[in-house]
């Protein structure tokens, strides 16, 4: 009935079928609201039902299967039920939790609660509830709105997405941004940056943003975009805005060089500014290497230029050069990050290695990145989510989010490579191609 059973991080007592749900002792009622924390884990189509901000709706397919995780902080006894009306009739529901399934009644066009069963929580962790529509007599099986779950007495803790403030639910769902701060060792001004990617075989669920070489003004990574894949470099304009319209003519980021197959546009909705990207169908288990360079062109403008190198070449290839006006700097403030920028895909895990960093300064000089300052997004500092990490492995960083793991690093803690860095990269720069 439904597809293989989720691997919990935490052991589970039985998921009781309850009549009546016996009340625990001193419960505290934590709510978990569907919009920020369920997802349509099947079909991969997630058709059949749509999770929304005032939470699941449409749902009226028997093929969809739709789980609700949040986390226990400790252990002991949790009571849970679902939060729902049935807009037409009554229907029959399936609810699944680890090996353990009930099945449930429901009628009534009134929002009410219903009681699932009564579970023990062994150790702290991710807990995941799916729910299946068996028969119905309308045309949806329900509208739910989220998962509530009592916890008895002692320390006991429920996190999740809580609410809906500034869009929450949406970046919730999508889950924790982490990032790599890359300190250099220099206070000479860097011309360039470089970084080496991997991306291990299973972690590329679409969705994944695997960013290399971030700085002040932009960003240059690959993506996992579904059915097609793309190497993305984007510079950000002086002015700020939300819409790409509105920026004046003579703050706009213009293109002055691309490479074969590159498109050049533009983006907004997270600032706005200059957008390009290669289609191209990179692989997971490879290397793939991120070069970029700022360059100050004496008329007080800055030129950003990004190369990008496949593992089977030996040859750079130009992505972009773009011209970012009433701007005079170098690059500053290098970094990487791993993203989601899909929410139905959050429910899914990611990870990659961040290898070979180095800057090279405007003297001609190379510097390793033998340390890195870990950071995660707003989601992750309210500990609306917890699966999140980063760290070192055989002289790579590496950064992992997604997939509701229990594992997180302590944000703002440095992560030094063992061992570090050695060889620079060698790049004839005479040879890079720049038109």
């Amino acid at each position: 009935m439904f597809p293989t059973p989720f691997r919990f991080l935490v052991r589970l007592s039985a998921f009781a079928a309850l009549p009546v749900l016996a009340p625990l002792a001193d419960a505290a009622r934590f709510d978990v609201p569907m919009g920020g924390n369920a997802y349509v884990t099947a079909p991969e189509s997630g058709a059949g039902a749509q999770v929304r901000r005032e939470g699941l709706r449409a749902w009226d397919s028997p093929e969809a299967v739709v789980s609700i995780y949040f986390f226990a902080s400790a252990p002991g006894p949790l009571a849970l039920s679902i939060n729902l009306n049935v807009p037409e009739g009554s229907s029959k529901i399936a609810a699944r939790l680890g090996d353990h399934t009930t099945t449930i009644d429901v009628a009534g066009k009134d929002t009410h609660d219903v009681p699932l069963g009564n579970i023990d929580v062994a150790e702290p962790g991710y807990i995941r509830v799916d729910l299946k529509g068996l028969s119905k007599d309308g045309s949806v099986f329900a509208d739910v709105e989220g998962l509530i779950a009592e916890t008895g007495e002692g320390t006991q803790e429920i996190r999740c997405v809580a609410d809906n403030e500034g869009n929450r639910f949406y970046w919730g769902r999508r889950g924790p941004s982490v990032h790599l701060g890359y300190d250099f060792g220099t206070k000479e001004p860097i011309e360039y940056h470089h970084t080496a990617v991997t991306v291990p075989k299973g972690e590329d669920p679409a969705g994944s943003y695997y960013m290399a070489n971030g700085f002040g003004q932009g960003y240059f990574g690959m993506q996992a975009k579904g059915d097609h894949r793309w190497i993305l470099f984007s510079v950000w304009s002086p002015f700020q805005t939300q819409n790409p319209r509105d920026i004046p003519e003579d703050q706009r980021i213009r293109s002055l060089a691309r490479g074969e197959g590159v498109h050049v546009g533009e983006f907004g909705n997270e600032g706005s500014g200059g957008q390009t990207y290669l289609v191209y169908p990179w692989e997971t288990g490879k290397t793939y290497r991120f070069l970029n360079s700022a360059k100050p062109d004496g008329k007080g403008n800055t030129i950003y230029t990004a190369w990008f190198r496949a593992p089977d070449s030996k040859d750079w290839r130009l992505v972009a050069s773009l011209l970012r006006p009433k701007t005079n700097t170098h690059l500053t403030g290098m970094h990487s990050f791993l993203e989601n920028f899909a929410d139905r895909q959050g429910f899914l895990g990611r990870k990659a290695f961040y290898s070979e960093v180095w800057a090279r300064d405007t003297s001609g000089h190379w510097h390793a990145a033998e340390s890195a300052r870990f950071t995660a997004d707003d989601i992750a500092r309210r500990s609306y989510r917890l699966d999140f990490t980063g760290g070192s492995d055989d002289g790579r960083f590496f950064l992992r989010n997604g997939g509701f793991f229990h594992e997180p690093r302590e944000i703002g803690s440095r992560i030094t490579l063992d061992p570090a860095p050695a060889d620079p990269p060698r790049i004839d720069f005479t040879t890079l191609p720049r038109s």
